[in-house]
């Protein structure tokens, strides 16, 4: 995506964003092995959020419509409990065509609230993710794992049973505490990391993972970068194979 060249307007032409190249790994996919994506929007400070919680919207409309194109690509959309409850998600593809996808909620004590918006407004189906004995709100299919002595459910084994239902295309959308959980377990493919021109110089941090000791322990992801035209810029990062961290 990056072509070096002498000419700066064609080097600039070459960063601008396109669609085909941003979903290369999906249109490429076949199955039946899960392909799973994880999408990030942050500040140039790597901030999701100020530090009352504000967050809509740090990145633009341009950016808005890559996450919704991404959306109606994959099978399955996958939050945490807590972005559901704190965002009232509908996770659907209104700012671009295509299917919705299947929504999934991991919600490992089963307190996802009755009353999201996603659960009544028709537009896809809605699985919650719990622990064995665990209940969940009417009209949603229900798929329980077993937790870890932590007591969160391995992403491993939410990929792989939701795979084993014909979602192997899988967008882990949020929220940050749930891609660090993906990101550490090596269940993700390919982030999508879209940061955008702004600095908000305190507030919640996007990418909080497991703490490491030496450099050659941090994730070298092969990155490809693209523009939008208000300024957000997308890193797709190809993420090494767990073996290989």
């Amino acid at each position: 995506m990056l072509v070096q060249t002498d000419d700066p307007a064609t080097e600039a032409r070459a960063l601008e964003y396109e669609a085909g190249a941003a979903f290369r790994s999906l249109a490429r996919h076949a199955g039946p092995e899960p392909l799973v994506i994880a999408q990030l929007g942050q500040s140039l400070d790597g901030r999701i959020a100020t530090p009352t919680g504000a967050s809509k919207y740090i990145n633009g409309t341009e950016a808005l419509g890559h996450l919704h194109g991404l959306r109606a690509r994959v099978d399955a959309v996958v939050v945490g409990v807590g972005t559901a409850t704190a965002d009232d998600p509908r996770l659907t593809t209104r700012h671009c065509p295509g299917p919705c996808p299947a929504r999934v909620v991991i919600d490992p004590t089963g307190r996802l609230p009755r009353d999201l918006t996603m659960l009544s407004d028709g537009e896809g189906r809605v699985t919650v993710v719990t622990a064995p004995g665990r209940s969940v709100p009417p009209g949603c299919a229900h798929l329980t794992l077993e937790p870890d002595a932590r007591g969160s459910i391995p992403p491993t084994r939410i990929v792989a049973a939701l795979a084993a239902r014909g979602l192997s295309r899988i967008l882990v959308e949020g929220g940050a505490e749930t891609l660090a959980r993906f990101l550490d377990a090596g269940a993700v493919d390919e982030l999508h990391l879209m940061v955008a021109p702004i600095v908000l110089g305190s507030g919640k941090t996007g990418l909080n993972l497991a703490p490491i000791q030496t450099l050659d322990q941090a994730m070298r992801p092969r990155v490809r970068t693209m523009r939008f035209g208000d300024g957000d810029m997308l890193c797709v990062c190809a993420m090494p194979a767990p073996a290989a961290r």
